[in-house]
């Protein structure tokens, strides 16, 4: 875990550097600046968890500093240095947002205490956040919806690269639900109490993509008026998504070559480099290995990031999970909406599973949350869908049989056992009386063709 960077502030060198070395024994990363000045032109160029400094220097006093460092970064904590004779001065401080103040002649001990407790109530604030906005996007296994063959593939990939370090990436169509997998992978590693930040590197300029990335240091660009952490630094002990990774420019290909390499970054502008520890997972809906032979995507990075590949298959390409996902959203949007929608009319599914659906799961998504705001019945009917989906079945050609018709007798079962279970709720019982068999014979077809319930089942 990267250790909190101290920058530590006063014009009598001795002392900064008495300081500085307690604090370095204490395991954390401490710089220098002799006087105010010195100070805030640093704490430009770099960022800084926690700032000591003295308050009486001769050319910039220590509020005059607190200003300027929070200027340049509101989330600093400052704690001042001050002899008795300034003790009001502190106090105007600590009103003016300075994390506290210790007395001259220094106690070590004191100052260290200090120093702590700020770096605890850092982290105690950080993660409040992150677990809000965990709260907001729970990301677990059983939100990525399947019983096909092909997601069962999916599923046991997951589980094998989660625990490891390795960089993942995720392709697959848009709409194919990358990003719940990248959360996934996070959430079921040894990662899951860090940092997810996530960027959809698709129509960012080169610029503001590699400053939201890497940060960059204040008068970096116009409009760069204050130093800024991007998000590998934000994403410290934890993970980092880039989701459509395939457009980015050669420029940030280059950079992001080297966070590989050397798991460090450089904020644009900037002149050190600043050690980082991150997972990447990326994502395409690109085919990266074209991409590398038209010479718009780096040979060198496409190995680097290719180390785990988990592959998305289209919606098209796994239908009998339609009936299954179509269920969990008529769940998921019935209860957001408080609507008491019991299930979904068999024409309806069989319209759902008709369509070839461009958008894959998102589409999906959207056309039940759709139905389930207008439907004014018990269960979705056709006409509740979307006007391109609430029409006959189209076939392929004017009188020739639409492209269910043309499966195996063995995919018809498994799609014919996965609807009736989601229609059931995965009320065994219930699903065994209507297939006409025993709950023994429907356990050997659960295994027969690989399929388990999204979520915890009822034997009811």
């Amino acid at each position: 875990m990267i250790p909190p960077r101290l920058l530590v502030v006063d014009d009598d060198a001795e002392s900064c550097t008495v300081v500085a070395e307690a604090l370095q024994t204490e395991g954390y990363e401490v710089a220098t600046a002799e006087g105010g000045r010195a100070a805030l032109a640093l704490a430009r160029e770099r960022v800084f968890d926690i700032v000591v400094s003295d308050i009486r220097m001769p050319d910039l006093d220590g509020l005059a500093l607190l200003r300027g460092l929070r200027e340049a970064n509101p989330d600093v904590s400052v704690i001042l240095m001050t002899a008795f004779g300034t003790v009001e001065a502190a106090l105007e401080a600590i009103r003016d947002g300075a994390y506290d103040y210790v007395s001259k002649p220094l106690h070590l001990d004191e100052l260290l205490l200090s120093v702590r407790r700020a770096v605890e109530q850092r982290r105690l604030v950080r993660e409040n956040q992150r677990f809000r906005q965990a709260l907001q996007d729970r990301y677990h296994l059983e939100n990525i919806v399947g019983v096909s063959p092909r997601m069962l593939d999916v599923f046991k990939l997951i589980a094998r690269v989660a625990p490891t370090r390795s960089t993942v990436l995720i392709t697959g169509e848009s709409g194919t639900g990358k990003e719940i997998v990248a959360h996934t992978v996070h959430s079921n590693s040894p990662r899951a109490a860090g940092p997810f930040v996530t960027i959809d590197c698709a129509g960012l300029a080169e610029t503001l993509l590699e400053s939201e990335l890497f940060g960059h240091v204040r008068g970096a660009f116009t409009g760069a008026v204050a130093a800024r952490r991007g998000l590998f630094e934000t994403g410290n002990s934890g993970t980092v998504f880039l989701d459509e990774l395939g457009d980015i420019g050669p420029n940030t290909q280059a950079k992001l070559l080297r966070v590989l390499e050397l798991q460090e970054i450089k904020p644009v502008g900037g002149n050190e480099s600043v050690r980082i520890d991150v997972r990447l997972i990326a994502a395409t809906n690109k085919d990266l290995q074209t991409e590398v032979r038209e010479g718009r995507f780096r040979e060198d990075l496409f190995y680097r990031l290719n180390v785990e590949r988990i592959h998305l298959p289209p919606l098209r390409e796994r239908r009998e999970d339609i009936p299954v996902l179509a269920h969990h959203f008529l769940r998921k949007f019935g209860e957001a909406n408080g609507r008491a929608i019991g299930g979904i009319a068999s024409e309806t599914m069989a319209r759902l599973e008709a369509y070839s659906w461009p958008g894959n799961v998102r589409e999906l998504e959207n056309a039940i949350e759709r139905a389930v705001a207008v439907s004014t019945h018990p269960i979705l009917l056709p006409d509740d869908l979307p006007l391109h989906l609430a029409g006959p079945v189209a076939a392929t050609e004017a009188g020739k049989p639409g492209p269910l018709d043309l499966i195996s007798l063995e995919d018809l079962t498994r799609q014919h056992l996965a609807r009736v279970l989601a229609a059931t709720g995965w009320n065994k019982k219930r699903a065994a009386e209507i297939l006409g068999v025993d709950r023994r014979t429907l356990y050997r077809m659960l295994e027969r063709y690989a399929i388990s319930a999204p979520n915890s089942s009822s034997e009811s």
